[in-house]
């Protein structure tokens, strides 16, 4: 029995036919859409790929970029398709084509519904890929006379300016890194040699951070050195008071920010998803009418059109009994598990030891 079976008039075809046509090219634009987002995405996390680690953040926006591409190309075929579905003589043409064009289409819809979850799923690698290209970028903040790096001072100032944030995780992150080059350390200070010997690996570490760390908005003086040391200010506790500093890391702020992004990127993908799902329905319904149009003889006499011809649990079983079947054709017989190549019978040419006849000379 088939599902959800509808019965169409010639008009009802006809009109369907170009109401798909117009959906069709609404989805082409809806290509152009998803294309876009794409690019646009694609465009904001190469802004700061120096600020991210290695890893296979650009799926996403490779993936939204094909689809788009995709769809333009295949709802600018299917446009075609419906508008000759209006004559039952050019339909002819495409008959044969309909059905793998409904397959592929279907393939398609569900890749936009993949796009739209990996919207979703992306945070975790993008919160990693994040983590270690700052981590990177902050422990090389001082080489600013090093070709290659030269330019990361820059970039993690005005990061921490623009997004309001402060190290990787948070402001500690500078305490744990020399962040000031030794060409500005004055090498005879004896503060300066006591630093570089209390630790191991001989860092000049302060308890202090970049200006870019500073909150413009707080009333007090920016305290950018000796943050921990109550003492070394006036009226001033590291533990009760708010610091005059962003307090939350530039990790969290960068996935919130891209998080925003995917999410409305995400949303806008579902939603032409679900109208690429009923376009596709749609064409489905049109195929199998017009289908049995040809096979009645009639153009205009009453046509049905259905989602599947059989039910899904007909279907499936007709499906896996086709993948069963599949090679069966060449497949050899063999009997009781033995070689059927022993059993080969020979011609049989008359009896054997026959002497040669001499052939008698004139």
């Amino acid at each position: 029995m088939a599902v959800l079976r509808v019965k169409f008039t010639k008009t009802k075809r006809d009109k369907l036919a170009q109401i798909l046509w117009i959906l069709n090219w609404i989805s082409v634009v809806s290509g152009v859409i998803l294309f876009s987002l794409g690019l646009f995405l694609k465009i904001e996390l190469r802004k700061r790929s120096e600020l991210m680690g290695k890893g296979d953040i650009n799926s996403v926006p490779n993936m939204l970029i094909s689809v788009g591409v995709v769809a333009c190309i295949i709802n600018f075929l299917g446009g075609k398709i419906c508008y000759d579905c209006t004559d039952s003589n050019k339909f002819n043409r495409w008959k044969l084509f309909m059905l793998p064009y409904i397959v592929c289409t279907f393939c398609f819809t569900f890749c936009i519904l993949v796009g739209a979850v990996m919207c979703y799923t992306m945070r975790n690698e993008l919160e990693e890929s994040l983590y270690l290209g700052l981590r990177d970028a902050i422990k090389f903040y001082k080489d600013t006379d090093i070709p290659g790096r030269c330019f990361l001072k820059k970039t993690i100032d005005i990061l921490q300016i623009r997004f309001q944030c402060c190290g990787n995780n948070g402001f500690r992150d500078w305490f744990e890194i020399q962040w000031v080059s030794v060409r500005y350390l004055d090498m005879a200070s004896k503060d300066v040699q006591d630093r570089l010997k209390s630790n191991v690996d001989g860092k000049f570490l302060v308890d202090g951070v970049p200006f870019s760390c500073c909150n413009p908005i707080s009333p007090r003086p920016c305290i950018q050195y000796q943050l921990t040391n109550n003492t070394a200010h006036y009226n001033y506790d590291f533990m009760t008071e708010e610091l005059n500093i962003w307090m939350r890391g530039c990790r969290e702020a960068l996935l919130d920010y891209y998080t925003d992004i995917m999410r409305s990127i995400g949303i806008t993908v579902l939603l032409i998803w679900l109208f690429e799902l009923s376009v596709l329905t749609g064409v489905r319904y049109l195929q199998t009418a017009m289908r049995n149009v040809l096979l009645l003889g009639d153009p205009q006499c009453d046509s049905d059109g259905w989602l599947l011809e059989n039910s899904f649990v007909e279907t499936a079983k007709n499906n896996i009994n086709i993948i069963k079947n599949l090679g069966k054709a060449n497949q050899i017989s063999t009997v009781s598990g033995n070689d059927p190549n022993m059993d080969i019978k020979t011609a049989n040419h008359g009896p054997e030891n026959v002497p040669t006849k001499s052939i008698p000379t004139a």
